[in-house]
């Protein structure tokens, strides 16, 4: 779920940001690596950035001539955020359809758990706030706002959203 990554990544600082005062430099190199750490989002192999940790190193700049710009090899560790098939996770109902619900865990926003992953449950339509509910155990509900332990059967990452999509099972009951 949680990995703990050193990444080495090339910072772009412009020639306004480059004066003599050590601390202002620094501050745009921090804010520039953090910029491109959020933009960036996520990657197929490591997951969703969540947060920069320690900056190991920063290297000798290379002027680029046409700009002006230089350019900076730094690593740094940081912690983020991947899903791998057969973990089990809590994840938050967010939305309930007839063929299933729609969760969240974490930075992961499409995540679903299908009906006929759930036998058990019957879906209830209501105008404001459909569920499903278990008949043998009529306190067991699946709706809106419901946080559900379940295991994932399933990821695909779209390079186009730079998101992860997954699927979900409710563990079995000796998990």
């Amino acid at each position: 779920m949680y990995l703990k990554v050193e990444l080495r990544w090339s910072i772009v600082v412009p020639p306004k940001s480059l004066d003599k005062d050590g601390v202002k430099f620094q501050t745009e190199l921090s804010r520039r690596l953090l910029d491109d750490f959020a933009t960036k989002r996520a990657t197929k192999d490591l997951g969703y950035f969540l947060a920069v940790t320690t900056v190991e190193s920063i290297g000798e700049g290379k002027v680029r001539p046409d700009t002006g710009e230089v350019k900076f090899p730094v690593v740094f560790s940081c912690i983020t955020f991947k899903l791998f098939r057969g973990e089990i996770i809590h994840a938050v109902v967010y939305k309930v359809l007839r063929h299933g619900v729609c969760l969240r865990c974490g930075p992961v926003e499409k995540m679903f758990l299908s009906a006929n992953k759930i036998p058990d449950y019957q879906y209830i339509p209501r105008e404001d706030d459909s569920v499903f509910l278990n008949q043998e155990k009529p306190h067991s509900r699946i709706g809106k706002d419901v946080t559900i332990r379940c295991v994932v059967i399933g990821t695909r990452w779209v390079e186009a959203e730079r998101e992860f999509c997954v699927l979900v099972d409710l563990p079995n009951e000796n998990i």
